[in-house]
């Protein structure tokens, strides 16, 4: 069996998953997107090429081929955001949202395994031009 592991570095701390009050107040700290297609349950790992995590809630994989898959948990994640690294482990070739992503944690130096959040749906988008630009 094939097994795939990821790991997100960046900086690192881990708190339980906490619900936020309602989607209304939940607004992302990433960049404007425009949403390009239907959602979809999975991406394919090998076509990965970084994950951005944004905030509590919102990671951008960017893909081959300049594809972005805006990945919006269900509930806050809270020290994802302030971490900006997580890990997962599948035994199949894809990242789907029925899998659960693990924040991690720097702990004497050693890199562990910290909270678990769920993800969301994996809805393809493309960055917004900043008007500034045109």
């Amino acid at each position: 069996m094939i097994r795939y592991t990821a790991i997100a570095f960046l900086p690192l701390l881990a708190v339980a998953c906490a619900p936020i009050e309602s989607d209304e107040e939940f607004v992302t700290k990433g960049p404007p997107v425009k949403v390009v297609g239907e959602p979809v349950s999975c991406i394919p790992i090998t076509q990965i090429r970084q994950s951005l995590v944004r905030d509590d809630r919102t990671i951008d994989f960017e893909m081959a081929g300049r594809k972005v898959y805006r990945n919006t948990l269900p509930q806050s994640c809270p020290s994802l955001g302030f971490r900006e690294a997580f890990t997962y482990s599948t035994s199949i070739s894809q990242l789907c949202n029925t899998e659960i992503i693990y924040v991690l944690e720097n702990v004497g130096g050693q890199m562990r395994r910290g909270a678990g959040c769920g993800l969301g749906k994996f809805v393809p988008v493309e960055y917004a031009k900043d008007e500034a630009e045109d």
